[in-house]
């Protein structure tokens, strides 16, 4: 174990050495901290690092970012080892989906197919016929047949924000994102007041009264490439506060703002983190690799249920 006195410095190349030893690869999602986004040899959103997991030749993938992406990781590779720093960290799109809940739903709608966002569980997946993810959504859903019903789960105002974008009513599972949620419209119309040249980029799983300010949404990706093509403006951001480590790397010139949530009257400066993904440490991962654990395991039964959907939203997300 580690001790406060180990430098952070030492400690990369210890994470670096071990890296090596075991033939490891390390995938971090963009709202890790800044210092595991640096270690990391692939730092992407869902589907990026969906990609990455699907093609590696690395026989250990170290997965920084919640369960739902490591349990992905381990879908898409059962034959490897896939470790998760903090088996604690979750996701509030997942809890809000549990897999009974979601099995029952299913069964009062039997003409629907399951269109799923990637946040949710192996089990849901299980029961799910196309997984999406932000970045491809639309794209997945303009290739099915306008007279096809569909279910979207879990997060009401990407659905939401997806039936407004391709003209579909898809019938949408009520659960939503903590972190998108908890900004502040007011906050949002302050910061506007104070900064009018900046451009508003928004996550699609922010609520439409938050949404409606936006000069321009998408997925966290695509709001990394917005601020690099627009590179020395000015932004405010409605997604996780992990994102900004990437925006200022790629663009030094430019200027970031964050919106503060709603808890407490307004000002919570705290709601714009996810507080699953900053359980990852650094300190963690040289654990989790040194020790081998924690593991993800699943059933051989759960993964060959879960690979389908999987599989299908990279066939489709092609072109």
């Amino acid at each position: 174990m580690l001790t406060d006195k180990t430098n952070k410095l030492e400690l990369e190349e210890k994470i670096i050495h071990l890296k090596k030893e075991l033939n490891a690869v390390i995938l971090a999602h963009y709202y890790q901290d800044d210092d595991i986004q640096d270690l990391a040899d692939y730092v992407g959103d869902s589907l990026d690092l969906a990609r990455r997991a699907s093609s590696t030749d690395a026989e250990i993938i170290v997965f920084c970012g919640v369960s739902f992406m490591a349990e992905g990781a381990k879908i898409l590779n059962p034959q490897k080892t896939v470790l998760l720093p903090d088996l604690a960290a979750g996701c509030s799109l997942e809890d809000a989906c549990p897999a009974d809940a979601f099995a029952e739903f299913r069964k009062k709608h039997p003409d629907h197919i399951a269109i799923t966002y990637i946040n949710c569980s192996a089990e849901v997946k299980a029961l799910s016929d196309i997984i999406i993810t932000s970045t491809n959504a639309e794209h997945i859903i303009s290739q099915i047949p306008t007279n096809q019903k569909i279910i979207f789960a879990p997060d009401k105002h990407l659905g939401a924000y997806l039936n407004k974008k391709t003209g579909r009513n898809m019938l949408l599972w009520d659960g939503s994102c903590m972190v998108h949620e908890r900004f502040s419209e007011s906050e949002l119309v302050k910061l506007k007041g104070r900064h009018p040249q900046a451009k508003i980029i928004a996550h699609p799983e922010c609520p439409e009264n938050l949404l409606r300010y936006a000069d321009h949404i998408g997925s966290t990706s695509s709001l990394l490439e917005y601020t690099v093509k627009n590179a020395g403006g000015e932004f405010i951001v409605l997604t996780e506060l992990g994102i900004f480590h990437q925006m200022k790397k790629r663009s030094p010139h430019s200027v970031f703002y964050d919106v503060a949530g709603n808890e407490a009257g307004g000002g919570c400066v705290s709601c714009n983190q996810c507080p699953y993904m900053k359980l990852n440490t650094i300190e963690k991962l040289y654990d989790c690799m040194y020790n081998k654990t924690p593991e993800i395991f699943l059933s051989d039964e759960l993964i060959a249920s879960a690979k389908k959907p999987l599989l299908r939203m990279l066939e489709m997300s092609v072109g």
